[in-house]
């Protein structure tokens, strides 16, 4: 990832840009920006850049003794497929606030491939795991 610069420094990161992303996806289309600060504010985030532009975004909402859920990772279009998405999840996966954690979390649709090589798998005992989605996410889910 030749001149990729990773930083947890959240006053670089450019919400605007993050947010368009997000609406984007099957996930976050129905994100709002107050929903986006507020989540950025009590997340873990990485931002990637290059040449001082934002080209990436990943949050880890953690308890940082237990637990963590890897979400929104995004990148912009023209830097996909470089491995920044897994860059910035392994980034977060060894943070030193974050080691030691019994148990990390994730939801894909389409991207098993990027967070296998990061020790990824599918639920081991799904029969154990019940969610409790908002009907209208769940609505855009769907669609």
């Amino acid at each position: 990832m030749s001149g990729v610069e990773l930083s947890e420094d959240r006053a670089r990161i450019d919400v605007a840009r993050v947010l368009g992303w997000l609406r984007a996806s099957y996930w976050g289309a129905s994100m709002d920006r107050a929903t986006l600060e507020r989540a950025v504010a009590n997340s873990l985030c990485v931002g990637a850049y290059r040449d001082g532009r934002q080209i990436g975004f990943a949050r880890a909402v953690t308890d940082r003794a237990t637990m963590a859920w890897l979400t929104d990772v995004v990148v912009d279009e023209t830097a996909r497929g470089q491995g920044i998405g897994r860059t910035m999840a392994g980034f977060l996966l060894e943070h030193p606030e974050l080691s030691g954690l019994r148990r990390w979390g994730l939801a894909t649709r389409d991207a098993h491939g990027v967070y296998a090589p990061l020790g990824f798998v599918p639920l081991e005992r799904p029969e154990h795991y019940m969610e409790r989605l908002d009907p209208a996410h769940k609505a855009a889910l769907a669609g």
